[in-house]
């Protein structure tokens, strides 16, 4: 990190205003070089941005941010420009001509906080959900993650296990071989209680499901109003409706949001036997598959023919000759609306219920593996009679909670979480 990044922070121009960044170890030189002056610490002023030349680019307001007290923990300075093409082109040509600055790479500026201890990778991982969010649940929860809920957890868990590695160590300098009965009499009990809390973080719903949204698969043989139906769910024409048998040919999928929930809708070909046409066949193979991805599965289709847990629909209600069920979730019409709204009420209140809860940090695969792995390793320490072998299994779990955070880690892990950001972030 010898190098001096710089780069758009804010939204693609043109906008009315364009943040530029800078940060690293000569930022102090480009703000001398563009603004012709030092300026006081953590106070905007006003100032005019000038080339090499000394032509005028631009009046803008200055933020100086000496390290360590930045986002980036670094020197870091930004320039509050008009924010035209051509002022932010300009700008960023004079930095670029500053030795010793260059464009910053996607997500270089969290990075480069991460490794300077600003913010951990649990904290940097909810960052990027963030800037990915797209219902207010996605916020929420991405907001709980990246202000360091999860991390302040996990802090707490490595405390706690400090204390009884620290308990286990003096035992093993100061005891007799093998000999256990020096432990705190709440030894194993205080490891029984942290792994029952890791447990019940491993049972909440997964962030992947958050970020992808409730997939509700609609499903049933040809002609059973499936297509109509999923129109009519994501408020849009994104299926072909018609009379014709096999008109949907593969599975179509649209996200959707209901009152801040995220919902992922599924179209599939009419279910059946005796296929002779190829197409048709593979798009039944999919929409078999499809089946068995769903977290629900409207079924339009025979009643109790459909998957385990599959809501029975009684749809086409307006249509004369559609056989009745006996008990079904919902009596729809797709074309009329009726029973929709219904629908939609009882679908939304089930994802709640599904996805991680307003505010709740929701764990990402990553975290999941680890606080796996963390869990059998306290079991072991706890049931184990070699205290050789109960620290060992302590220090597995220390492990496991140091890589939650970070504090070890890969390189090639870095670069994918950071390659998710923006240039400017």
């Amino acid at each position: 990190m010898t190098d001096t990044i710089f780069a758009l922070s804010s939204g693609a121009p043109p906008a009315a205003i364009g943040v530029i960044r800078v940060s690293g170890p000569t930022a102090g030189t480009a703000m001398q070089a563009l603004l012709g002056k030092a300026i006081e610490p953590r106070r905007a002023v006003t100032g005019t941005i000038r080339d090499a030349s000394g032509a005028v680019l631009d009046r803008c307001l200055a933020l100086w941010l000496p390290a360590p007290h930045s986002a980036t923990g670094e020197d870091t300075l930004e320039l509050h420009c008009h924010g035209g093409r051509a002022v932010i082109a300009a700008v960023e040509a004079a930095l670029a001509a500053v030795s010793g600055l260059r464009p910053a790479t996607p997500g270089e500026f969290t990075r480069r906080a991460f490794a300077l201890g600003k913010i951990d990778l649990a904290e940097a991982e909810g960052l990027a959900d963030l800037l990915s969010a797209e219902t207010e649940l996605q916020r929420q929860s991405a907001m709980a993650m990246a202000g360091g809920s999860f991390s302040r957890q996990v802090g707490r868990w490595r405390e706690r296990l400090l204390e009884q590695s620290a308990a286990l160590e003096a035992v093993l300098d100061f005891g007799d071989e093998d000999d256990v009965a020096l432990l705190p009499a709440d030894f194993a009990v205080q490891l029984a209680v942290l792994e029952t809390e890791l447990a019940q973080w491993l049972a909440r719903p997964r962030a992947e499901q958050l970020r992808e949204g409730y997939r509700v698969v609609v499903a049933g043989p040809p002609n059973a109003g499936k297509s109509t139906l999923f129109n009519v769910l994501v408020e849009s024409e994104a299926a072909i409706a018609t009379p014709i048998p096999g008109t949907t040919r593969d599975v179509l999928t649209r996200p959707v949001a209901y009152a801040g929930v995220p919902f992922l809708f599924a179209d599939t070909a009419g279910l059946h036997d005796g296929v002779d046409d190829e197409v048709e066949a593979i798009g039944i193979e999919r929409a078999l598959e499809a089946l068995d991805r769903a977290d629900l599965v409207l079924w339009l289709g025979p009643e109790g023919a459909g998957p385990d847990g599959a809501w029975e629909i009684e749809a086409q209600i307006d249509r004369s000759g559609a056989v009745p069920k006996r008990a079904p979730r919902h009596r729809i019409s797709a074309r009329s609306g009726e029973g929709i709204d219904r629908l939609r009420e009882d679908l939304i209140a089930t994802a709640r219920g599904a996805l991680p809860g307003p505010g709740d940090a929701a764990l990402n695969e990553r975290q999941h593996m680890h606080l796996r792995h963390a869990r059998p390793a306290l079991a072991a320490a706890r049931d184990e009679q070699d205290t050789l072998l109960m620290a060992e299994a302590l220090r597995i779990a220390r492990l496991s909670f140091d890589a939650l955070l970070g504090q070890t880690t890969t390189e090639d892990m870095l670069d994918a979480l950071f390659g998710r950001f923006c240039i400017g972030k």
